[in-house]
């Protein structure tokens, strides 16, 4: 499936599903068939003689789909199918295609450059740059445990900030020390702290580890998007269903786990045998 479906304007939909089924040289009514078959499947039963042109954009999308399904692939690629689509029809889309590949239980490989559809969509992400994989796994794993700043910055909202890991599960930054959940790398090791801003939460000065003041608030309908900055002039993002005041003081309490420690240059395969090591001293302490 490609970006702008590709559809060809001088033909209607039967005859564009129909095409690569023509190309096979299949008989008449095995065409009929399978494209009345895979028409249904998109639920655009009676638009057979309906130009393209006269069609939404959603209709036309799942024209392309039929068109790519009817052929009965191993592996369907789409190419950014829902970049063109407007927001609500787009979500709307997205739970079309989900559907889709579980019913004809075909593997689908779904391109995308938006970081909420990757996670919608996917049972297993490859996040690339300049066509290296950085990192692969499944959406909670890219999300909850990103390898670099590349991922954390790609997928999600990210804090990040430089630190120290002073030894297993203790890390420094800005000079303060703070339990973490992270082990296996060498003490006094310079990282990268990851704190996504939904595991934020404001606090009184008394109760927060860091100590910001609000610099702005937008409200992003359901919850407030908060830029602070600390002590140190480490700025923090921070997705909170409360209200603040913009120049005032305020703490910010997270709980260990929201710590997530970043070594410089690790690779996927380091960075998975860290992970596995640590989960046996979790085992062996237990």
């Amino acid at each position: 499936m490609f970006q702008d479906y590709a559809l060809f304007p001088h033909l209607n939909v039967f005859e564009n599903v129909a095409f690569g089924l023509r190309i096979k040289k299949l008989k008449k009514d095995v065409i009929t068939q399978k494209v009345q078959e895979a028409l249904r499947f998109v639920n655009l039963v009676g638009y057979e003689q309906r130009g393209v042109s006269e069609m939404s954009g959603g209709q036309r999308q799942r024209v392309a789909i039929a068109r790519a399904i009817v052929n009965e692939p191993q592996v369907l690629l789409l190419d950014e199918p829902l970049s063109a689509l407007d927001l609500k029809l787009r979500t709307e889309m997205q739970y079309i295609l989900r559907e889709m590949q579980q019913r004809l239980g075909i593997t689908f490989i779904f391109v995308t450059h938006d970081q909420e559809e990757a996670l919608a969509m996917s049972d297993w992400i490859f996040v690339m740059n300049e066509g290296r994989i950085e990192q692969s796994g499944t959406p909670n794993d890219i999300y909850d445990e990103p390898i670099n700043r590349f991922v954390a910055d790609f997928i999600g909202e990210s804090n990040i900030v430089p630190g120290v890991m002073i030894e297993d599960y203790v890390v420094e930054w800005g000079g303060h020390r703070f339990e973490c959940v992270d082990a296996g790398l060498k003490a006094n090791e310079a990282v990268e702290v990851v704190i996504r801003p939904e595991d934020l939460e404001i606090a009184t000065l008394e109760q927060g580890k860091l100590k910001v003041r609000v610099d702005s608030q937008l409200f992003r309908g359901v919850h407030y998007e908060i830029c602070c900055y600390d002590e140190s002039g480490h700025e923090w993002l921070v997705h909170s269903t409360r209200k603040v005041t913009v120049g005032s003081e305020i703490g910010l309490y997270f709980d260990p786990e929201a710590i997530h420690v970043m070594r410089f240059g690790e690779t996927e395969e380091e960075f998975d045998r860290r992970l596995e090591a640590y989960g046996e001293v979790e085992s062996h302490e237990e």
